[in-house]
Parts: structure tokens; C-alpha cells; sequence
């Protein structure tokens, strides 16, 4: 069973949770806490599997408390708040201090959608006990200080896939890319108010210039282009040029934008043989077919191991097809992809 502290100020909202999270049969609320305080003692009486957290609350705000957490007890978290759809940057620095995953508070009562929000909470909260915590970065890393000499192949094309855990699995890997850079393109399962805040971070910190790819966006080097949320990004040619495509198409392996499309659009241009692919952190086994299909078609592959990852679900599908030629650390990724791309 997976024990369930819920944090949260409304107890509509508590009352809400914990009939969604009980209703699954590997599930168990053990506690309650209405503030951060509260939940400090319950954590030590109840040594709970995964905490479900609130941002906004009274007497400490759960960022501070999430870091608090992570220093002295770091814990699956899932965050779960109002302001995970308006607050994208306060989310993404909720990831970026530990938290597994984030959903918003549920909106509505009609029976299908309460459906779906019931299982994606519950979904987020087994991934989140699964997950692997004791890499998880405490705060953000000071940004490389990349090699500026090196020269790159002009043709080469750098992919990129992630999912759970991978907005920060990204950001170790891209802030250590030299500015003069082959393009990097990105799938990054992520909501549709979150990409452009994740890319706007991802360029704070980045020798490279980062965008939420546009349609008909050229691809130059230099350059990272983040799918945006709720879209699949296709890359095109366009004469001699490469270009974003974007798509509103169905969801692939349940995601849009899914990472086997941009793969896959990449094999289908003829591009495989001047790429370089990697497939990060993620729940699921989206990206594993696609990366097989490149490294058949002539790409260099490869997929994060297990200790680095967290949660080690994309990476493993990936290896088990035989798609990836190594296994990284995340550390090692990025100088994996520089050597590739030399000259």
C-alpha cells in the first residue's frame, strides 16, 4: 500500500483527495494536515510514502516548506494547487527544488472530467512513490560554463525526449551546451501554460538560445526548440533548410506532444543519419519505439540510465528494445552529445 499525507489548507479540498486517492486499492490516506507545521509532526508519526502538497497555505507556503523537505527529508512530493495552472514559473521551481510531479486542484464536478482528474492523480501519486528521490537537485545549479572553441558538424541535428522528472533532467543536460551549438529540438511531456515558462527559464540559464518552437520556425544552429504543450512538434524541410512543424493531430501514447512523433518525423525527412538522440526520465514507454526507429535508420542513440533517472520507465523501454547504443548517466549526457557532435 501507498501511504498518503495529504497538505492542504481547504478541507473541501482534503475531503476531495483523499475520496479520489481511496478509491485505489494500493492507496491509503493516513493523515491529513492543514499546514505545514501540522504536516512536520504527521510526517514523523506516519512516515508516509508521498506527500500531495499545497502551495498556498497559511503559516508557511509549501515552497518553503518543500524545501525544508528535501534538505532534511526528501520525499516523493506531488504538488497540487490552484495556482499550478496560472503559476507556471512557482511549479517549475517546485520541480527544480525536488517535488516528483505537480497537478492542478481539481475544477470541476462533472462525471467524466472528475473521472479523468482521478486518474491522473492517482497515476502521478504510484509514479511519485516509485521514483527515484536521492539525485534530486536541492536548488538549481550555478549554469556551465561551456567550451566556446569547439567545432561542430554543420549538418548534425540534436533530439531530445523526456517526461516525469525530465524539466530538470533538461536543464543539466542544455546549460552545458556551448553556445555554438548544433539545434537541439525537445519533447518534454508538459502542459500547455508550462512550455513557455520552461523555455523562458530553460534561455535564463542557457549558453544557447532556447525558444517554445513556433510553426515554420527555422532551426539554426545555436538554437533549442521546446515543444510546446498540447502540440506535437514535427521537424520538416523546407528546401535546404530545417523548420518546426507543429500539430494539434491525436495524443501518441496518450501525450501530445509525444516524443515518437518527433522522432519519427525526423526518420521520415531522411534526417536519422545527421542526428544524435536521447531519451531522459520518464514514466510510460513513449520515445522508445521512435528511438529504435532512429538508430535503425542510421542514428546515434542513446537513454539515461536507471540510477540518475527518476523515474527509470522511458530510458528502460527504450534499452529493453535495444534502441539505445549507451546508457548515460545524467551527467555524462551532455559531453556525450558535444563528442558526437564534433567535427
Amino acid at each position: 500500500m501507498i501511504k498518503i499525507l495529504i497538505v492542504d489548507d481547504s478541507p473541501l479540498i482534503q475531503s476531495l483527495l483523499k475520496e479520489i486517492l481511496s478509491q485505489a486499492p494500493d492507496m491509503q490516506v493516513v493523515g491529513c494536515a492543514s499546514d505545514p507545521y501540522q504536516a512536520r509532526e504527521m510526517i514523523k508519526q506516519l512516515n508516509p510514502d508521498v506527500l500531495t502538497l499545497d502551495v498556498e497555505m497559511p503559516k508557511m507556503d509549501g515552497i518553503s516548506f518543500l524545501k525544508n523537505l528535501m534538505r532534511l527529508r526528501p520525499m516523493p512530493v506531488v504538488m497540487i494547487s490552484t495556482l499550478t495552472q496560472q503559476g507556471a514559473p512557482i511549479t517549475l521551481e517546485a520541480l527544480e527544488i525536488g517535488a516528483v510531479d505537480f497537478v492542478a486542484k481539481p475544477t470541476t464536478n462533472v462525471a467524466n472530467e472528475l473521472h479523468a482528474y482521478t486518474e491522473l492523480l492517482q497515476q502521478k501519486v504510484r509514479t511519485a512513490a516509485s521514483a527515484n528521490i536521492r539525485r534530486r537537485p536541492v536548488a538549481a545549479s550555478a549554469p556551465a560554463k561551456p567550451q566556446q572553441e569547439i567545432e561542430f558538424r554543420l549538418s548534425h541535428l540534436v533530439a531530445i525526449g523526456a517526461s516525469t522528472g525530465g524539466t530538470e533532467a533538461i536543464r543539466e543536460v542544455i546549460t552545458r551546451l556551448p553556445k555554438n551549438f548544433p539545434p537541439v529540438v525537445i519533447t518534454q511531456h508538459i502542459p500547455p501554460v508550462f512550455s513557455n515558462s520552461f523555455a523562458q527559464r530553460m534561455n535564463s540559464l542557457c549558453a544557447m538560445q532556447v525558444h517554445e518552437a513556433e510553426d515554420g520556425q527555422v532551426i539554426k544552429i545555436g538554437n533549442i526548440y521546446i515543444a510546446p504543450g498540447g502540440e506535437h512538434l514535427l521537424i520538416k524541410r523546407d528546401g535546404g533548410k530545417l523548420v518546426c512543424k507543429l500539430s494539434q493531430t491525436p495524443p501518441v501514447n496518450r501525450h501530445r506532444p509525444a516524443v515518437d512523433v518527433m522522432f519519427d518525423s525526423i526518420v521520415d525527412q531522411g534526417l536519422a543519419k545527421r542526428t544524435c538522440a536521447l531519451l531522459l526520465t520518464g514514466m510510460g514507454a513513449d520515445g522508445a519505439k521512435g528511438l529504435l526507429n532512429l538508430r535503425e535508420a542510421g542514428s546515434v542513440t542513446a537513454a539515461q540510465d536507471q540510477a540518475s533517472s527518476v523515474v527509470w520507465g522511458m530510458p528502460k523501454a527504450a534499452i529493453d528494445l535495444g534502441a539505445a547504443q549507451a546508457t548515460l548517466a545524467l551527467n555524462d549526457c551532455a559531453a556525450w552529445l558535444v563528442n558526437q557532435a564534433k567535427k
